[in-house]
């Protein structure tokens, strides 16, 4: 397998093959330095010439990838992260790549870099006793962002993007053209500002540990350690590093002249323009929460992309965990009946598991019906009024871990079709889905719908439910109801989406007034 990750600054590949039992064992590592993030963090968009670099750069790559006997598409998976994401011009660069190498990019968001992180660093914690008592901030200052994850007992509690990049925060001190002294108060001031959001967001009380990812702290670890620790972090070890000594060496890196840093450390322009804010910012960061020492891992998003082509499927139980706990938390911010919720979360699985036969869908689908159904009335708490039109609203503007923009886009049309008028052309968000995405919509939400109606009296009184199609009608029995005079009047209500979309009338019976041969599936 090979694996991509075209970064603000650099182009690297990682080549590995990957064992029957799913192990991964690394076979070469290539590095090529391109200023991406220098283009689009100072005009807005990715140069010509440097897009012409980057064909380059990939055509070589491309070119090692075939040495290897690599030629598949399903085995090579290439990402572009905020460089790219960002500029204007992402189509161009996207499209002009794959004419020229055949390569085909993607451009993931925030969620996906953080999925990918929680994916590598869950195993890292597990093996790792000192990071097991705390809750822990996986934290990695990127050229243009910082990542933060928060993870206590296995469970991801707080994750966000920060548009707070080493090279991004350079490219806009340079163009101040300050002196000296003034371009470090303004670094300072920058990056404390995105600080105290921090502070002010993460969910955490009393002590904490650290562990920081990225190129820049390797390189404090091979300043202050020495090159057999950097080794160690080769291998997979995770090295100690007190905060004082990454702070004097932020200041050293910060004192010295792009000229100065490349005479003494020789490394493309690109890291060393990065290099003096990106250790500002983590020793900072750590003196802000309290840690005294950090701890520093080689783990790259690199690792985190093999680790899901090994894996059979990335939508695992504790990763889908993860996703619920993210939802649930953003629901109780809002102050939503939760029991109502995660009452309908479960009818909804029950219905979507038992008619699979008939909506076709997978895993992943199904994971986003849970979510939809956990938050279908947040929008209660803007008003009772249209509030499936605010649960769309709210949820669309949610960070929820693990989940791609796209995806909570289909989660919030979702809940917003749980009552009211079905999906029409002319509607916000549905109009621009593709055929496909449509689809997905409209048969979740019909699910959502009637499992929505089997809690009418938000009581919870229905808590298991037997379906089976009969005579063009999916009769939904409830064994342990009788009286549904009340979850009549709303399937009667919400039903015409299930009959519109799967042909089917929808019928609740309680058990004891089925007939015999009705029983039969």
């Amino acid at each position: 397998m090979g694996v991509i990750d075209i970064g603000s600054s650099s182009i690297r590949m990682a080549i590995a093959q990957i064992t029957p039992k799913g192990e991964i064992r690394y076979l070469d590592n290539l590095h090529q330095a391109v200023p991406l993030g220098t283009d689009t963090f100072t005009i807005g968009g990715i140069r010509r010439e440097t897009i012409e670099e980057c064909v380059g750069v990939l055509s070589r790559f491309k070119r090692v990838l075939q040495e290897y006997g690599i030629t598949e598409s399903h085995s090579i998976h290439a990402i572009a992260t905020s460089a790219v994401r960002e500029a204007q011009n992402q189509d161009v660069f996207l499209d002009r790549v794959f004419i020229a190498t055949g390569i085909e990019v993607e451009a993931i968001d925030e969620a996906e870099v953080n999925r990918l992180t929680f994916l590598v660093a869950q195993p890292l914690l597990a093996v790792t006793p000192a990071l097991r008592k705390h809750p822990v901030l996986i934290v990695e200052v990127g050229a243009g962002s910082t990542e933060l994850l928060v993870i206590e007992k296995d469970i991801t509690t707080f994750s966000e993007t920060y548009r707070l990049g080493a090279l991004r925060m350079h490219e806009m001190l340079e163009a101040a053209n300050a002196p000296s002294m003034r371009m470090r108060k303004l670094m300072q001031s920058s990056i404390q500002r995105t600080i105290e959001q921090m502070i002010h967001s993460v969910p955490v009380v009393g002590k904490v540990e650290m562990v920081v990812l990225g190129g820049d702290a390797r390189f404090a670890v091979l300043q202050i350690l020495g090159e057999k620790a950097s080794g160690l972090l080769s291998s997979g070890e995770v090295m100690r590093l007190a905060v004082d000594k990454l702070a004097a060496l932020a200041d050293e890196i910060t004192d010295l002249s792009t000229d100065e840093l490349l005479q003494k450390y020789h490394m493309p322009v690109t890291d060393t323009e990065a290099l003096g804010p990106a250790l500002m910012t983590l020793a900072m960061m750590a003196r802000a929460f309290g840690i005294a020492t950090v701890h520093v891992s080689g783990i790259t998003i690199r690792d985190g992309l093999l680790a899901e082509m090994a894996s059979e499927s990335i939508w695992t139980e504790k990763f889908e965990q993860q996703i619920i706990q993210s939802a649930l938390d953003r629901g109780r911010k809002f102050g939503f009946d939760e029991p109502h919720g995660a009452h309908v979360a479960d009818l909804s699985m029950q219905l979507f598991d038992q008619t699979t036969a008939i909506h076709g869908l997978g895993s992943k689908h199904r994971l986003l019906l849970r979510v939809a159904a956990l938050l279908h009335e947040i929008g209660q708490q803007v008003s009772t009024r249209s509030h499936h039109k605010h649960s769309m609203y709210l949820i669309k503007h949610s960070e929820l871990f693990g989940l791609s923009s796209r995806e909570i886009g289909l989660i919030a049309l979702v809940a917003r079709y749980h009552r009211r008028a079905p999906p029409r052309p002319i509607h916000e968000g549905y109009a621009t889905l593709d055929r496909e995405s449509r689809i997905v919509v409209c048969k979740l939400a019909a699910l959502l719908r009637t499992a929505d109606a089997l809690d009418r009296a938000h009581q919870q009184h229905i808590r298991r439910v037997e379906s089976h199609v009969a005579d063009r009608r999916l009769i939904i029995t409830t064994p342990d109801a009788h009286d549904l005079t009340m979850e009549r009047l709303a399937a009667k209500e919400k039903g015409s989406l299930f009959e519109q979309v799967y042909g089917l009338s929808v019928e609740f019976r309680s058990k004891a007034t089925l007939d015999g041969d009705e029983q039969e599936p």
